[in-house]
């Protein structure tokens, strides 16, 4: 089998990913992952350390890489081809569909939206063999049209490992440098547009205000992080706003969290909401994307309209109230079981048997 993604960057698509792949029994399937670029060798490690072959294709010149990309799927000559991004889909729908040795083709959409690509995407969707949504939105959104068949599989989280991670949040706490004794509201995020650190910004200036004890973690990468640090220290807001930047094996950070706060404009499915809901740590979103599959407000988190940074901030502050904080964290840990991981693995394998047989008929 073979999985096709644009990056394997620690980003939500990639990390569901790879959390699939580490729980498939590689014992009976065989597994190839082809990534087009990777900043980093976290992940791809991760992979190969499991048995797992990775193509990284991250040196190819950008003229040639959809190329190169071709030619290593017709190398590999799987029986399945996944793929998790929309610009290989729309590249390898051709070459796989009408090839001489024709595996059956998936795509699996993670996303709403795809502005860019949208266009030829919905084009070329119909020559997949099935499109596999990750969230009910996703499943009834355009970035699906056009499939001959779509099937809805919320991925999941490793709920055990988390759990395990909650259990030392102290030590965790020590080890990013955070004050032990704050509020701690992590913001797990890239640097990009999307994510509108500026709004979450905005909203922590009334907060800190209000809340002497509360302190924020942002971590993730992108393009915007230099302008995010300086926003920070504009506001003046440096001794309660850390900015870590890329951290390993981030959902460490979220389950040493009090709060998990996000503020996009739009969204997928973020595994970093699975990831706190897993460790028993309340969510405050904008109510984008899939947020509001996994978060109901006043039960294990709470959602606002997104662009209102009075909205964020006065549901970080009722969030943080110590009665409803413990309501919150009691309803994200019963929630817990709803993102676990380990039975996504087992419905791959089983589609990607049945796909498998119907392509040899």
């Amino acid at each position: 089998m073979c999985e096709v993604v644009k990056t394997l960057d620690l980003g939500g698509v990639e990390v569901l990913l790879v959390e699939r792949l580490l729980r498939a029994r590689k014992e009976i399937v065989d597994y190839t992952v082809i990534c087009l670029r990777a900043s980093t060798d976290e992940l791809i490690e991760r992979l190969r350390s499991a048995g797992i072959t990775v193509i990284d294709l991250t040196g190819s010149p950008r003229l040639l890489v959809y190329a190169r990309l071709v030619a290593a799927v017709r190398r590999v000559a799987p029986q399945v081809l996944n793929v998790h991004s929309p610009a290989p889909a729309i590249v390898l729908r051709p070459f796989v569909r009408f090839g001489r040795r024709r595996p059956a083709l998936v795509s699996t959409v993670h996303c709403e939206r795809w502005p860019k690509t949208m266009r030829l995407d919905r084009l070329t969707r119909g020559l997949d063999d099935c499109t596999v949504a990750v969230s009910p939105l996703v499943a009834r959104s355009r970035a699906v049209v056009g499939a001959r068949r779509v099937l809805t599989r919320m991925h999941g989280v490793n709920v055990q490992e988390q759990r395990r991670w909650a259990a030392r949040a102290r030590l965790l706490r020590r080890e990013f440098n955070l004050p032990e004794d704050s509020f701690l509201c992590a913001c797990v995020a890239n640097f990009r547009p999307q994510k509108n650190h500026r709004l979450l910004l905005q909203a922590v200036e009334e907060v800190v205000r209000l809340r002497p004890d509360a302190v924020f973690a942002l971590a993730g990468d992108g393009p915007l992080r230099d302008e995010v640090v300086r926003d920070v220290e504009t506001r003046g807001l440096g001794d309660r706003v850390r900015v870590l930047g890329r951290v390993p094996r981030a959902a460490r950070l979220v389950a040493a969290a009090d709060l998990l706060v996000l503020s996009s404009d739009y969204e997928g499915l973020p595994v970093v909401v699975m990831e706190a809901l897993a460790a028993g740590v309340p969510v405050v979103s904008t109510r984008v994307g899939g947020v509001p599959d996994l978060i109901t407000s006043g039960r294990n988190g709470i959602l606002t309209e997104p662009g209102s940074a009075g909205d964020l901030a006065e549901a970080m502050l009722q969030a943080m109230e110590p009665q409803r904080h413990r309501e919150l964290r009691a309803g994200a840990l019963a929630d817990a079981e709803s993102v676990d991981m380990a039975d996504t693995a087992e419905w791959f394998e089983e589609l990607y048997a049945e796909l498998a047989g119907d392509v040899k008929a």
